[in-house]
This record gives structure tokens, C-alpha cells and sequence, in this order.
């Protein structure tokens, strides 16, 4: 699988993610209470679930979602297509 997540996309990502991870942590952890235990528990699996998932496709820039939506804001597939792995100067 190509790389098709960079830019604004993977910083997103890459904070987003981790503080879904602990949201979902401090949930288990009894610090933070928004809900009943049993909806609290789903929602800090669902937290945690999402978290782990945004963090692996912001470190591995591979997201399967993007790639069956025919979306990619990785900069590097543009170099690619020229067949070069540095980005053309500006003018």
C-alpha cells in the first residue's frame, strides 16, 4: 500500500490520536466521568480504538479509509509520479 496521508492530514492525526489514547485511559483510570459505567466504558473503548488508529496512520502514512475514498495528501506521490523523490523547485 502507497503512502496517501501528509500534510495537515497527519498532524491531525498525530495529536488527535494519542489524547483520544489517554482521554480513553483516564476513563478507565475513574479520573474522568462523563456517563453511566457501562456507557463510559463504551465510549472510552470507542475513544481508545479511534485513538490507536489515528496514531498508527499518522506514523505509518497508510490509511485504508483515504485510499477507498481515492483520497491522498501525501506530497510525496506527486514526486513520485515525476519520478524523482525531491519536489520540483518554484519558479
Amino acid at each position: 500500500m502507497e503512502k496517501n496521508v501528509g500534510g495537515y492530514d497527519r498532524i491531525a492525526r498525530a495529536v488527535l490520536g494519542p489524547v483520544l489514547i489517554l482521554v480513553a485511559l483516564a476513563m478507565f483510570g475513574g479520573l474522568l466521568v462523563i456517563a453511566t459505567a457501562t456507557l463510559q466504558a463504551t465510549i472510552a473503548v470507542v475513544a481508545l480504538l479511534v485513538g490507536a488508529v489515528l496514531t498508527v496512520t499518522a506514523v505509518t502514512q497508510k490509511c485504508p479509509l483515504n485510499r477507498a475514498l481515492g483520497i491522498n495528501t501525501y506530497k510525496g506521490a506527486m514526486a513520485a509520479e515525476r519520478g524523482t523523490d525531491t519536489p520540483r523547485p518554484r519558479a
